[in-house]
């Protein structure tokens, strides 16, 4: 079982540093460069293009992310009665825990709202040159900010976990 379960934590620490890492590579390196006048003509183009790109590589992580989290739990021994029962919320751990999944949550409901509704509507009304468009590219952007924020909060709260420290 020790074996399975490191491939199962691998498997989860390199899904989360590709998510996080994607969020922050996209922040201070390819949005900064679109920024730049001579690329204004190709810019909402390109950040769309990979923005649907990444979309699908982002929602695998996650579920990718879901997947080896629940498998974990159950590696470590606590079965969907502990969740219902109260049991895996006992203690320290399980508040830790518990509040790692509600940002998981929220990560999970900004990235959609970002994903399915913002960035697209952002993408056809910057396209249709509309003057709602900055505000609605601005909301957007905070989207992503947000999701990078809340995704290094679980990073902190992932380390509490396997370290201790509450």
């Amino acid at each position: 079982m020790p074996g399975w379960y490191l491939l199962v934590v691998g498997v989860h620490i390199l899904a989360a540093t590709v998510w996080i890492g994607s969020m922050v590579f996209l922040g201070v390196a390819v949005v900064p460069v679109l920024r730049e006048p001579d690329l204004a003509s190709v810019r909402t183009t390109l950040l769309h293009r990979l923005g649907v790109r990444f979309r699908w590589i982002g929602w695998g992580l996650l579920g990718v992310l879901i997947a080896t989290g629940v498998l974990m739990l159950g590696m470590r021994g606590y079965t969907w009665a502990h969740l219902w029962d109260g049991t895996l919320w006992a203690g320290p751990w399980g508040r830790t825990l518990a509040w790692k999944l509600g940002f998981v949550g929220l990560v999970l409901v900004v990235t959609a709202v970002h994903d399915f509704y913002l960035g697209p509507r952002t993408t056809r009304l910057l396209e249709s040159d509309d003057a709602s468009a900055e505000t609605v590219r601005r909301a957007a952007s905070y989207l992503g900010r947000l999701t990078t924020l809340l995704s290094l909060i679980i990073l902190v709260l992932a380390v509490i976990l396997v370290r201790g420290g509450l």
